[in-house]
């Protein structure tokens, strides 16, 4: 097979492939056989019809159509393998030539595809990150504090206007001209949450019970979206939440402690651990930009159009331009990133253990509510583990990355992040756990496969054959 790349665009090439009669030559055979199982011709028994007679009754062209139809994929697949190609979507293929009888003349093909650009990453070592300091001052434990003590805090009526933090439970109407479009009574909403209607917080605000006000408001969703509403609102009750006072007696009451001092060393103890997270996190977002600001990425317009009508067609949203142009800037985005982050990972020679990706697995199956078993199953069943590897392999490689670079705080302190991007010696580790494993299975095939009983089994049992063939073909 021989094939030549011309390049299109920075992420755009087109493929060149010729297909020698040999090569082709499996899928003709099995196209005949193929054919012989599916035709019924007088004095042949199904499947054992001759190639000489399908070319006489059903014709070459449908031959050596179906082992075009059969053969193309993988040569299209061994053609981007040997010209070093990462396509980011699907290929438009042209077949320009085809074999004009048995045994004579070659397959040839173009096919345009969008494909990964190459990039030019800046040394990393020269790279220089700073993160805020991980000190917890008084603030940071009061207000841990505070959260703790509205969750244990209680609700009670008061007899005064509301007021911001304050909880109201309110009866609403909405109509559009003379049309009634919504309504619901008896609802808590907390006043500044901003979590229902826009103005309904300053509607609220300055309002006693049993007072009721009347505002105007652009509908965010539903079949009235973007449309203008009047809605009068009514407060039932006027409610605030009352907090237990911090003592001893509320720390034992709210956790393990016995006294408040306790209890506020604990939770700055939580405070240190979470901005030592935060500082891990921050670093790597910090990295990104710092890659993606020193990196020009043409991004393929194909993939991020294909990407957008995917996401809208999945919302019932196709005609809805403001919207395609929101997730138009997402998609951009996102495939900006994977880009970069390919080309990073395959700089840094990132490899993914099964131990990270069956992690990853397990902690997607908890975000999607299924059992990690039935999640990675339906995942293998729709071909896309390898797009989980890909994930995975991503976000390694910021963590390998930031092995590079020195992490300093605000105040000029080295930063130690080995607790959360790991060493050369994890992976080397995790590398030996996961070729030991796949030896172990390995050892195990080979241990079946000497087996007299499997080997007589499996020989005297046309049934067998025939299953293992589809499974093949499966």
């Amino acid at each position: 097979m021989k094939s030549a790349v011309e390049t299109l665009e920075p992420t755009k090439v087109k493929l060149t492939v010729e297909v020698e009669y040999d090569e082709l030559k499996p899928s003709i055979d099995h196209a005949y056989k193929h054919i012989a199982e599916q035709v019924n011709i007088p004095g042949f028994r199904k499947g054992k019809v001759p190639p000489r007679i399908v070319d006489q009754r059903i014709g070459w062209g449908a031959v050596v159509e179906h082992a075009v139809n059969e053969g193309l994929s993988g040569f299209y697949r061994d053609a981007i393998g040997a010209e070093e190609l990462r396509p980011l979507g699907q290929p438009e293929v042209e077949v320009t030539q085809i074999p004009e009888k048995a045994g004579e003349g070659q397959l040839s093909f173009v096919a345009e595809v969008e494909v990964r650009p190459e990039l030019e990453l800046p040394e990393l070592s020269g790279i220089d990150l700073t993160v805020e300091t991980t000190e917890v001052s008084d603030e940071d434990v009061a207000e841990r504090l505070e959260s703790l003590r509205e969750r244990f805090g209680t609700l009670v009526g008061i007899d005064r206007p509301a007021a911001e933090g304050d909880y109201v439970v309110i009866d609403l109407k909405a109509v559009i001209g003379d049309e009634e479009i919504d309504s619901v009574s008896g609802v808590s909403y907390q006043i500044g949450s901003g979590n229902m209607l826009d103005g309904l917080d300053e509607a609220l605000t300055g309002l006693s019970a049993e007072e009721t006000t009347t505002f105007t408001t652009k509908l965010a969703g539903g079949e009235h979206e973007g449309e203008e509403a009047t809605v009068t609102v009514t407060a039932t009750s006027v409610k605030e939440r009352e907090l237990p006072e911090a003592d001893d007696d509320f720390a034992q009451m709210a956790s393990e402690f016995d006294t408040i001092d306790e209890l506020k060393a604990d939770l700055r103890e939580q405070a240190a651990s979470t901005k030592t997270n935060d500082q891990a996190v921050a670093a790597r977002d910090a990295l990104l930009e710092k890659l993606l600001e020193a990196v020009d990425v043409p991004v393929p317009s194909g993939v991020v159009e294909a990407e957008v009508h995917r996401h809208l067609e999945q919302e019932g949203r196709l005609e809805d331009d403001e919207h395609r142009a929101e997730v138009t800037v997402d998609a951009t985005k996102a495939i900006t990133n994977q880009i970069l982050l390919d080309t990073l990972a395959e700089k840094l020679e990132v490899q993914v253990g099964q131990g990270e990706l069956i992690e990853y697995l397990v902690q997607a199956s908890q975000q999607y509510g299924m059992e990690p078993q039935q999640f990675i199953q339906t995942l293998d069943q729709s071909g896309q583990i390898p797009a989980m590897v890909g994930e995975v392999a991503r976000s390694k490689a910021l963590a390998v990355a930031l092995r590079d670079i020195e992490v300093k705080d605000s105040e000029g302190n080295v930063v130690d992040l080995t607790e959360f991007i790991g060493s050369a010696e994890d992976d080397e580790a995790a590398a030996a756990a996961t070729e030991a494993a796949q030896s172990a299975i390995a050892d195990s095939d080979e241990s079946a496969d000497s087996s007299p009983e499997s080997a007589e089994s499996a020989d005297s049992s046309p049934e067998s054959a025939d299953s293992a063939d589809e499974a093949t073909k499966a």
